[in-house]
């Protein structure tokens, strides 16, 4: 919205924009004060300037002429302090140039897993989905990660209260077996870093698949038109084999990078998946796969073999921990007003 627009609308007290945008999907909602979201809507990230359009657009659709005074944005990428840069989309953004075009105020930025690890304290029984044995362990770290257009994670502390935002999915990947390793060392030579999210993503099914056939020495073939769904259905069916062998790879190494995340940050607490590859494969994502994996630490295997594994299956995921982070944020207010 611009300064033009913004000027137009009328401020709505209480009214929150809510926003989970990442480099495919821009994600839009609004919500009252402690009240579930409504008003959800999605834009492709690509057909818009940059977020402040994005937000524009997406107002005009479901503000019906009302602009919120407060909001928060997830956002795909890291924030170093006002300056903030997708890692898998070209958008470049000041967060205060932001809240300048938009008119919103009070308008926050958080990293998007930062804002799913919000999510966790908020989270209900049916928003999640148990898979695997293991107890968690009362106030101990929960960890959250999730394929997406990358692979983004984050660490909620229920002690304290407090999140850590974090790049791990640019953490260097590592094989669990020989294939693995012949795979990796393919994207090596076209990417030289092969990191979690290289793999462990959408278009890491694809690098995968690729690999595979450069490594079987399979006919040529249109590496644009095999995205998740193309795979994913291949592999269904059974009738590519390079494609089950593919989602294979692709569960057995998120597994890995999980069992990983889950030593780095104690996370006897949980370790939670989200984001949009998961819900995708549906019955392909192999749960034992993943479960063997994780807990395939060597000397650590029972103490990981104890830690429960969770689906996120609540459809605003995000959105949840962006209400709850900005319903936090006025208790704060509140308590130092008082």
């Amino acid at each position: 919205m611009d300064k033009k627009t913004a000027s137009k609308a009328r401020p709505a007290k209480g009214l929150r924009l809510l926003a989970d945008i990442g480099g495919t999907n821009a994600r839009f909602a609004l919500a009252r004060p402690g009240k579930p979201a409504y008003g959800a809507h999605v834009l492709r990230t690509k057909e818009y300037g940059g977020p402040a359009q994005a937000i524009a657009a997406y107002l005009r659709l479901k503000a019906r002429g009302r602009l919120p005074t407060a909001g928060a944005v997830a956002v795909a990428g890291p924030i170093q302090g006002d300056s903030v840069a997708f890692t898998n989309a070209p958008w470049r953004f000041s967060i205060r140039d932001l809240r300048r075009e938009t008119g919103i105020v009070d308008l926050a930025v958080l990293n998007d897993f930062e804002a799913l690890a919000w999510a966790l304290p908020a989270f209900g029984p049916k928003d999640i989905e148990k898979f695997g044995q293991g107890r968690p362990v009362t106030g101990a770290p929960q960890v959250t990660l999730g394929p997406g257009t990358g692979l983004g994670a984050g660490c909620y502390l229920p002690e304290v209260d407090f999140v850590l935002a974090t790049e791990a999915g640019h953490m260097s990947l590592a094989a669990g077996n020989a294939r693995e390793a012949s795979v990796i060392a393919v994207l090596a030579e076209r990417f030289g870093h092969v990191s979690a999210e290289r793999v462990v993503s959408g278009p890491g099914l694809r690098y995968v698949y690729e690999a595979l056939a450069v490594l079987d020495g399979a006919p040529p073939f249109d590496p644009e038109a095999f995205g998740v769904a193309v795979i994913t259905r291949r592999a269904r069916s059974r009738e590519d084999p390079l494609a089950v062998e593919t989602v294979e790879i692709f569960c057995s190494l998120a597994g890995s990078f999980a069992g990983d995340l889950a030593l780095a940050y104690g996370a006897r607490g949980g370790v939670y998946l989200g984001a949009g590859v998961i819900p995708r494969l549906g019955p392909m994502f192999d749960r034992r796969a993943f479960r063997r994996r994780f807990t395939a630490k060597g000397r650590f295997h029972g103490w990981l073999a104890r830690i429960p594994t969770y689906l996120v299956v609540h459809p605003q995921q995000t959105m949840v921990g962006l209400a709850h982070w900005l319903d936090r944020q006025d208790a704060e207010k509140g308590r130092a007003a008082t």
